[in-house]
């Protein structure tokens, strides 16, 4: 099993710092990079598509030179048409080897994926070696425990806990996060660090959370990349991020790289399929079968290349656009109705 990596982002995904942050991990990723897109963080919003669609635009452009095939995946709210479990709007994640959670609302992400057949997806995609970008209030989701920024800093609720998605309980790790570690929107007279909370409310919260709880804080503009297969965390963009586990509190500038067992002992899931339904694994599999049959764009630009070469006569051209495919994996064949491409 080749677990994918995370990589997760204080602030600013369509930043400088957030577009090399995902130029890095497209390097690892073998061509074609599919991007999915979870809309579910703003789903609540009139405009969850807009949010995401601007992430998809910045990829597209960002990620140029690696011709990523990005889709918006509309799972927005349970009980609709547009629901986490429903598998018609999940497809393209059944083969995507990057997916992005971001900006929205933490509670109402952990709400509305907690249980679903989308969250399954993901968590599959990533055992099978998808990477995973979380962003704002997503990274504040996937934790154990969520802190629910609007409720508290926008409605005025009292000072509380909700259950994240707990994405690490998986790897029997225990770990919260705080994006927009380092805010300072309020200047000198409004303390909103802590991800708009504060140094005092942040601590009444901290305070609820179980003892040996991890807590990473992530600065704005920077980010940490988690390698499984290496076993490292590295630290990337403007600022650093914070640890806080009990009494002990530490901090990695930009740059930095420690073990992975800082936040706490790494477990490889058993079987693979371990707390996520079969029907997830099935589809991805089903989905997987039928993809490796289907010619790629290149494949059949190259066919009509080669088409044009025969109705002109140029055969040299039409035999070395075929050897061109045999390099693509696939065989091209002359029949009475055409040409047929086949896997070699």
């Amino acid at each position: 099993m080749t677990i994918g990596r995370i990589a997760f982002l204080g602030s600013g995904e369509t930043s400088l710092a957030g577009g090399r942050i995902f130029e890095a991990l497209a390097r690892f990723i073998s061509d074609p990079i599919r991007v999915s897109i979870m809309e579910t963080p703003a789903g609540f919003e009139l405009n969850a598509s807009l949010v995401a669609g601007r992430v998809a635009e910045f990829l597209k452009t960002r990620l140029q030179n690696y011709k990523p095939v990005i889709d918006l995946i509309p799972a927005r709210k349970q009980g609709t048409e547009f629901s986490p479990d429903n598998p018609e709007i999940l497809k393209p994640l059944l083969t995507s080897n990057m997916i992005f959670m971001g900006p929205g609302s933490p509670t109402y992400v952990a709400r509305q994926l907690r249980g679903t057949l989308a969250w399954d997806i993901i968590r599959a995609r990533h055992r099978l070696g998808a990477t995973l970008v979380f962003s704002s209030a997503a990274t504040i989701s996937i934790g154990a425990w969520a802190l629910p920024v609007y409720e508290i800093y926008k409605v005025g609720e009292e000072v509380h806990m909700k259950d994240g998605l707990n994405l690490f309980a998986d790897f029997g790790m225990d770990l919260t996060f705080i994006p927009h570690w380092n805010n300072a929107e309020g200047g000198i007279d409004l303390d909103t660090s802590r991800c708009f909370m504060g140094i005092e409310r942040f601590n009444q919260w901290r305070k609820m959370l179980p003892v040996g709880s991890t807590i990473l804080g992530l600065d704005e503009h920077s980010g940490m990349v988690m390698d499984f297969e290496k076993n490292i965390c590295e630290v990337h963009g403007v600022s650093s991020i914070t640890i806080l586990k009990d009494a002990d509190e530490s901090m990695h500038s930009s740059g930095s790289v420690f073990s992975l067992n800082t936040l706490g002992e790494f477990k490889s899931p058993q079987p693979i399929e371990n707390g996520i339904r079969l029907e997830a694994w099935d589809l991805i599999a089903h989905a997987s079968s039928a993809d490796e049959e289907t010619p790629p764009d290149e494949a059949l630009e190259l066919l009509e290349l080669r088409k044009a070469a025969r109705i002109r006569k140029d055969f040299a051209e039409s035999d070395r656009l075929r050897d061109q495919l045999a390099t693509l994996g696939w065989l091209v064949k002359d029949t009475k109705e055409g040409q047929q491409l086949s896997k070699s």
